[in-house]
Formats: C-alpha cells, structure tokens, sequence
C-alpha cells in the first residue's frame, strides 16, 4: 500500500495531508506520481508522514510505491 492508498484510506486530500506535514500539496502530488520517489525522502519526512498518517511501519509507504518517470 502506498502514500496515495494509506492517504486515500486515512480519508485524507492530498491539501489535509501536506498542511498536517507542513509542504505544498504539489510535493504529495509529486510523491504519489513517483515525480519525487518516496525512497528519496528522508527519515525525519518518512517519519512525519507515518505519524500524519497513523502507520507504525514506515514500509508501507513503500509498498507499490511508483517507480520515478522515464524508468
């Protein structure tokens, strides 16, 4: 399951979810197109994002997870 199911799961726009995390909406956008890889964000955001999310495993952020365009 990935940001985008977890997010859509939690009931959540993709506007609630970044102002909860204290981003633009563009970058949850970017993160759930593979524009901006969920693997490149880093511990303390995977952290965040769990924490807005209520995930107590950060894996699951990458699971299906899309691969970055142009692979």
């Amino acid at each position: 399951m990935g940001l985008r199911e977890l997010r859509l799961k939690r009931g959540l726009t993709q506007q609630q979810l970044a102002d909860r995390l204290g981003v633009t909406r563009q970058r949850i956008a970017a993160i759930e197109t593979g524009q901006r890889p969920i693997g490149g964000v880093s511990l303390d955001n995977a952290l965040a994002i769990c924490d807005a999310l209520r995930v107590s495993n950060p894996r699951k952020l990458l699971d299906d997870a899309p691969s970055p365009q142009g692979d």
